[in-house]
């Protein structure tokens, strides 16, 4: 994920300051180099870096830290804060009638995109429809058409046309009902004039509200000259960060928001439709530095369970972390984790998981595909009540009994026990892994009922994550 390096190293670094009550310059200058490295590294702009660390730098050695406050905390609370700072506010986009416009390159990710904010819209109640004008890409039509389809919102294209601003005028008129219009142009491989003169016209023709710049996070440097050439030409308000799911530096992006003096707007996390998210600076950075994001966890339920039609279900984030579970459990987890998203993504959510614990895990840990579930559920119907619920009694002879009803290789079934073991070691893991900072962290939130970091006020006293 976007900065991923930069938490996993600033995670090691901190460790050296468990148990400190002082800090030294030394120790600041440690945390400040582990910074600099992982934000170059990431393409965050050079100037950026170093106003960063300077900052750092400068409040770890001149700021007192609370009473009963250690240095590890203190300067956890700094980075925290000038991190938030760093990655800005989150772009204004209120939930009322407004028309948004996407630019970008091609490749960018534009078209899933402007799908996944309909899909968005549509979750908070509005009627969004969007409007594709892509007359260049072959395909873009298209594709456009099927995103909206599995987003199962309105949609307005003509391939039979080769004008984009009449498609966009056009859309607007016939899709006139929809209370949000997502407007997505064409990309080019470049910054080529005719890109701009045409976004210029479509910008003219459906005036929008807001102008939202799309940015793959793996862009580097070149996310300087891209978001200032759109931004001379028809002004940005906001990026959305796309591809997030990869190994992406996400530098670049964050530097093209510095640029253009904009903020986040969205998040694009995966390849589906639901895979978006609101950025909310408090809860990315939280993220980032393993202190999971409760808020965005919660949401994720709530929409699994709306998915699984199971409302009524008493199935609680909750239940994941109380170590031993059944296949009955499993099964039913696995339904609505497979819903929620990627289990690595659900780990970086939940306090004290997104960091060394999840790195320590094995990689097949947490695969389990749909495909897999499938074939799981298969096996555990040929099970018996007893199995289900002591799947350690499971021996050779069941084994084969198991696989003769499902109609499974026996080496299938073994697969289920063995992913079954595995995911409760992690959980197991989990319980056992928690520090007594996260520990004492994880009880603010709970007791302030706070999302990710809001809970954590005791830490400085006063309002916010941490205090003043």
């Amino acid at each position: 994920m976007v900065l991923d390096d930069l938490g996993s190293s600033l995670r090691g670094t901190l460790d050296t300051l468990r148990g400190k009550s002082r800090i030294s310059e030394e120790d600041v200058e440690e945390v400040v180099k582990e910074i600099q490295r992982s934000l170059l590294q990431a393409d965050v702009d050079v100037s950026l870096v170093m106003d960063l660390s300077d900052r750092i730098k400068e409040r770890s050695l001149d700021e007192e830290p609370p009473k009963g406050t250690t240095a590890r905390d203190h300067v956890l609370r700094i980075v925290y804060e000038e991190l938030v700072d760093l990655v800005g506010e989150s772009t204004d986009i209120p939930l009322e009638e407004q028309t948004i416009l996407l630019a970008g390159l091609q490749g960018s990710g534009k078209t899933t995109s402007a799908a996944k904010m309909a899909w968005w819209f549509s979750k908070k109640g509005l009627r969004p429809a969007v409007i594709q004008t892509d007359t260049f890409r072959p395909g873009a039509y298209d594709q456009a058409k099927e995103m909206c389809r599995r987003a199962e919102v309105e949609f307005y294209g003509d391939p039979d046309c080769d004008d984009p601003v009449q498609i966009a005028r056009e859309g607007l008129e016939a899709t006139s009902d929809a209370e949000v219009h997502i407007v997505d142009t064409a990309g080019r491989h470049a910054l080529e004039d005719d890109l701009i003169s045409e976004i210029e016209e479509i910008d003219r023709t459906v005036d929008p509200d807001r102008s939202l710049l799309v940015l793959d996070a793996a862009i580097g440097q070149g996310a300087k000259d891209q978001a200032s050439q759109f931004d001379e030409s028809i002004g940005i308000d906001g990026v959305v960060i796309t591809k997030l799911d990869g190994t992406a530096k996400g530098g670049g992006a964050l530097t093209a928001v510095d640029q253009t003096d904009s903020s986040i707007g969205f998040l694009g996390t995966g390849e589906e439709v639901k895979d978006i998210e609101r950025f909310e600076p408090e809860s990315f950075i939280s993220r980032l530095l393993g202190m999971g994001d409760l808020k965005q966890l919660t949401e994720r339920v709530e929409r699994a369970m709306e998915e699984t039609g199971d409302e009524e279900d008493d199935w609680d984030p909750e239940d994941m972390l109380k170590g031993e579970f059944t296949l009955k459990d499993m099964q039913k987890q696995l339904e609505a984790m497979n819903n929620m998203g990627p289990l690595d993504q659900i780990m970086d959510m939940i306090p004290g998981m997104g960091g060394g614990i999840k790195d320590q895990l094995p990689d097949d840990a947490m695969d389990v595909t749909q495909d897999r579930m499938r074939r799981f559920e298969i096996i555990m119907d040929s099970m018996t009540e007893k199995e289900m619920e002591n799947p350690r009694g499971v021996g050779q002879t069941q084994v084969e009994r198991i696989a003769r009803g499902s109609g499974c290789a026996e080496e299938e079934v073994r697969e289920l026990l063995q992913q079954h073991k595995m995911m409760e070691r992690t959980l197991k893991q989990f319980q056992g892994g928690m520090d007594g900072d996260m520990q004492r962290m994880m009880k603010k939130m709970q007791g302030e009922g706070g999302g990710g970091m809001g809970g954590m006020g005791g830490m400085g006293g006063g309002k916010g994550p941490f205090g003043d």
